[in-house]
């Protein structure tokens, strides 16, 4: 089968109207499951997963949507287009009218038992929602379903609206033997089976009548969903009856799939790289049914071609995303891992910025002035001089007058080391582990956290509001957090990364050797834990 575009690739003014043309795009991928997922593979069964998924609209509907809308749109005259549909095809319709034809007003009627996320999805495309009770799956002539709603508002517009009706229109299943049909024979020509499901019945009436007349031996399997049970697309047997389309004649035998089995199918051709919804692995489900049936009652090998094997194609409707809490519903948590520290959902729950944590001598620019006088009378002393080690600290650094400091470690730690002008809140010892490593441990400080200033008190509101605030601690970890909080709440609050430690480096480093041998001070040389622990402070504990 020769490609009329090999590079996939789509230019110019009709760009989009190509793309979605399947006469002008590679033929859809048709792929071999392996082993793993086919059973039946030592009994000469090789099956095939057609990708419907990877149309442009990613699922099956699209091509009947470009078909019902090629031919019942009126250029300058429709200007909505109206559905029942419940997701797929007025998806489909919904980006091929505004692409194609230039109709922004689309509209779909559905079921109230849709899910929300496949409501937000519609919405998410644009689609104007309009809700009805009553059946999931309506019957097309029921005048109080919504199915007939559709119909008679494209009836009463003077045709600005149309109705493309994919449940009675001729061209729904025609797309199938115009476009999906002829793609699986050029690709697969030895194929001796097709497999899909039915709802409106469009996609299997349109390949059996297709296979009907280009390779009469493949058998024609439609899957229905079993009785009062539900899967996304496809209907129950039952609800086949006033299907007036000629879908009796297209196919050989039809199966019945459960819900349970049809998800569960369907994680596991995910799982293994095959990314589909739940109705294909029901398709799936229905084939293998089928296979089981034929291996017991020893006529499986009547599938086979002219080489003995059984050459099965099967459709993969559309994607499993819109389907997830479904899947969670009907299969249970034993079929997925669990979520380690999965309290964390539940806490530390606000945003973090890089632009928040400074380093310690950022930190000591941003929130204090420094007395440039006592500064140069510690540079100008000798750096050996005992004297250069009783420089108070509080007389060359004084916290800004807009400014908070507070610090959450213990408070004989605080006493002992302590930067000038702070406040003392203890929330975490000297041997508290990073709460980034212990999720137990940041659960406890981001609530303790979260109550305290959630309603801070008189005295710590006074400390909090319209100041710029400064959080330390041992590491710098847990300050982190409590910035998170505290910016959550509209404070203007950052933390030195590294905490204490970091401003001990910075004492640590102080004074340097020179190039010649001999060492010059540094600014910071008074940063020392003497000088840290000596003079008056106006430091204070604060009552949390």
């Amino acid at each position: 089968m020769t490609s009329p575009n090999p590079f996939n690739v789509y230019k110019g003014q009709d760009s989009i109207k190509n793309y979605f043309d399947p006469e002008s795009a590679p033929p859809l991928p048709l792929v071999e499951i392996p082993d793993s997922l086919n059973p039946y593979r030592q009994d000469g069964v090789r099956i095939y997963a057609k990708m419907m998924t990877m149309h442009p609209a990613n699922n099956v509907k699209a091509m009947p949507a470009l078909n019902l809308l090629n031919n019942c749109a009126v250029p300058g005259k429709t200007k909505a287009v109206v559905e029942y549909s419940s997701g797929s095809t007025v998806l489909s319709m919904s980006l091929i009218s505004r692409a194609i034809h230039g109709i922004d007003d689309v509209r779909a009627f559905l079921s109230n038992k849709t899910s929300a996320t496949k409501l937000q999805l519609m919405q998410f495309f644009g689609i104007d929602i309009t809700l009805f009770g009553g059946p999931s799956q309506p019957e097309p002539l029921d005048e109080r379903g919504g199915i007939r709603a559709a119909q008679r508002l494209a009836q009463d517009s003077d045709e600005t609206i149309i109705n493309p009706n994919q449940y009675e229109n001729n061209l729904n299943w025609n797309a199938h033997v115009k476009w999906t049909g002829p793609q699986l024979h050029a690709q697969l020509p030895e194929i001796n089976l097709i497999c899909a499901g039915m709802g409106t019945s469009g996609t299997m009436t349109g390949l059996g009548t297709y296979f009907k007349e280009a390779k009469p031996s493949v058998f024609k399997l439609g899957v229905c969903t079993a009785p009062g049970d539900r899967v996304p697309g496809p209907r129950s047997f039952a609800l086949m009856a006033p299907v007036q389309f000629p879908w009796k004649k297209s196919v050989d035998h039809i199966e019945e799939v459960d819900s349970h089995h049809s998800f569960s199918m369907s994680l596991d051709l995910c799982r293994n790289g095959i990314v589909c919804g739940p109705s294909s692995g029901f398709n799936l489900t229905g084939l293998f049914q089928l296979i089981e049936k034929r291996k017991a009652e020893g006529s499986l090998s009547d599938l086979a071609g002219p080489d003995g094997s059984i050459n099965c194609v099967f459709l993969c409707c559309d994607l499993p995303y819109q389907y997830i809490s479904e899947y969670f519903d009907k299969l249970g948590e034993s079929y997925f891992p669990s979520i380690k520290n999965e309290d964390l959902l539940k806490v530390d729950l606000y945003r973090y910025d890089e632009k928040w944590e400074r380093t310690a001598s950022e930190a000591i620019d941003a929130f204090f002035d420094v007395d440039r006088g006592a500064l140069l009378d510690m540079v100008l002393l000798d750096p050996k001089s005992p004297s250069a080690s009783t420089v108070d600290l509080h007389n060359i650094l004084r916290s800004r007058q807009d400014t908070t400091i507070i610090d959450l470690r213990q408070p004989q730690d605080f006493g002992n080391f302590h930067l000038p002008g702070a406040f003392n809140m203890p929330f975490v010892n000297d041997n508290t582990p990073s709460p980034f490593s212990d999720a137990k441990l940041l659960e406890t400080l981001w609530k303790s956290l979260e109550d305290v200033f959630q309603k801070p008190g008189r005295e710590l509101q006074s400390l909090l509001q319209g100041r710029r605030i400064l959080l330390s601690c041992y590491d710098g970890d847990s300050a982190r957090v409590a910035t998170s909080v505290l910016r959550a709440k509209g404070y203007e609050a950052d933390s030195i990364r590294g905490g204490y430690q970091a401003l001990v480096k910075i004492r640590h480093s102080s004074g340097h050797g020179s190039m010649d041998g001999t060492r010059e001070p540094s600014p910071w040389v008074g940063l020392t834990g003497e000088i840290l622990g000596a003079g008056p402070s106006q430091s204070a504990r604060v009552s949390l």
